[in-house]
């Protein structure tokens, strides 16, 4: 198992908006393309940066479908996002393997 994790800093004043958005938007459309087993969605309480802290979290059966996901949707997702909250956010991706 696969977990893909995306971290983004936001600026304060477009929480509830990015909140809404990702959850209506970018999580939808990312299940659709049931390449992910599960996601969740995470806000970090003790971030020292400025901002609220995200991880949006997807769990994927193997790197095969990480790699389908990477070609096939996530470019197009994260275009939209930057489009939608341009200069409002920063972010960063881990991946991650399940050791048991």
């Amino acid at each position: 198992m696969i977990l893909f994790n995306i971290t983004v800093i936001i600026d304060d004043s477009i929480n509830d908006e990015w909140v809404s958005w990702i959850n209506e938007h970018f999580i939808s459309e990312a299940m659709a393309t049931d390449l992910i087993v599960s996601n969740r969605l995470l806000k970090v309480l003790d971030s020292p940066n400025e901002g609220i802290t995200y991880c949006l979290q997807f769990v994927l059966d193997d790197i095969g479908s990480y790699k389908s996901f990477q070609e096939n949707k996530y470019a197009a997702l994260m275009e939209k996002h930057t489009v939608k909250f341009n200069n409002k956010f920063v972010s960063f991706s881990t991946l991650m393997e399940f050791i048991d």
